[in-house]
Formats: C-alpha cells, sequence, structure tokens
C-alpha cells in the first residue's frame, strides 16, 4: 500500500494466486449502468425537485423530460406534464406563488420590467399568472430602477455628474436592465444628491 504525505491519495493492489494485481481504484469506477425510469421512479424525481427548488410547472415538465431523455423509460408512455400538473393539485407547485417571488427578487436586484417578464416567460408561466402579477412589477418600476442606478452609480446616486456620452451610455445599461426609456432618462439625468425620494421619479 502506498499513501501520500498528506494522506489525500491512495493505491491499493492485492495480489491474487495467479500473480494478477488488481487495482481497486480501478474497479470503483467500473459502474453498473443506471437503469430507465419508470413512472415510481419519475415521481420520486419530481418530488425530490420540489422539495429542492421553488419552481413552475413547466420548469418541473422541462426538468422531467431531460431526465427521461437521458436514462431512457419503460413501461407506459411517460407523461411529464400531467404528473407536472399533478404536483400542482397537491400545492407543492403554484405558478402564481413562483412568479410574485421570481418578480420580487429580480426587482430587488435592480432589473425592471420587460426584465422579469422574460424571466417568467422562460419559466413557462401562463397569460393568466403573469397578468395578475402584472400590477406589482408596475409598481415597483422605480424602486427597481433606483435600485439598479444606486448599484451603478448612476444619476442620483454618482459621485460626480456624468457628461453626455456617459448619459448615453447608462440609459442603455438601464434598458438593458429591463427598464423604460422614460424612466431610465429621469434617473440618469438627475444631479448627484444625497437625499433620493421616488416620488422624484414617479
Amino acid at each position: 500500500m502506498a499513501l501520500t504525505d498528506r494522506g489525500v491519495q491512495f493505491r491499493l493492489s492485492v495480489w491474487h494466486n495467479d500473480g494478477v494485481t488488481f487495482n481497486q481504484s480501478k474497479a470503483a469506477r467500473e459502474r453498473r449502468p443506471i437503469p430507465p425510469l419508470d413512472a415510481a421512479a419519475l415521481e420520486r424525481l419530481a418530488l425530490r425537485y420540489v422539495e429542492r427548488f421553488a419552481t413552475s410547472r413547466g420548469k418541473l415538465t422541462e426538468y422531467l423530460v431531460r431526465k427521461i431523455r437521458e436514462r431512457g423509460w419503460e413501461g407506459e408512455p411517460a407523461d411529464p406534464a400531467a404528473l407536472a400538473e399533478r404536483m400542482a393539485g397537491l400545492g407543492y407547485v403554484d405558478d402564481r406563488v413562483f412568479a410574485e417571488a421570481k418578480a420580487a427578487a429580480m426587482q430587488r436586484r435592480g432589473l425592471g420590467g420587460r426584465r422579469v417578464a422574460g424571466a417568467l416567460r422562460e419559466a413557462r408561466i401562463d397569460e393568466a399568472d403573469t397578468d395578475a402579477v402584472a400590477p406589482a412589477i408596475a409598481d415597483r418600476a422605480v424602486t427597481s430602477a433606483l435600485a439598479f442606478a444606486r448599484r451603478k452609480r448612476i444619476g442620483p446616486y454618482a459621485l460626480d455628474e456624468a457628461d453626455r456620452v456617459l448619459r448615453e451610455k447608462q440609459i442603455g445599461a438601464m434598458i438593458r436592465a429591463g427598464h423604460g426609456f422614460a424612466l431610465a432618462r429621469r434617473i440618469v439625468s438627475s444631479p448627484p444628491k444625497d437625499d433620493v425620494d421616488e416620488k422624484d421619479f414617479e
């Protein structure tokens, strides 16, 4: 047996009667193939996923489809969408709650309504749930835009007043972050100040 000074690397060889060396580290790497999924295994995967992650029906469906593609399937035809619907019926998945939490978290980071809407589409949130959270997203538009400006030291949060070229770049950055042009321009055009009142930008 050989052991490094740090005790990190082991190499164990066993001599058999016929003098052939058997390397156990190689044998450890030889794994049995993972069996294909069936309905029970797919449900276990779904339960573990919703226990670990906040998700939507659409994202859960995509995850299950990917696992079936990776591992294969046996038994009756798989229906990942129906399983995701069942998880929603049991209360493990709630698209509206997910959309509300996702939107609020993104806006706290300073991202605007367009970026939020894109993230909800990517999460496969349907139109009804998207419309339900839209008023709250709109209500936080100024707050999230100012959060972005504060992070980037733009407008009222800048150390020095920006010139025209820099202001154009800052407006572009705010628009890419999902904020509207008019609001971005108001914020970028604001001189640096100690106290910022959201009402000044509504």
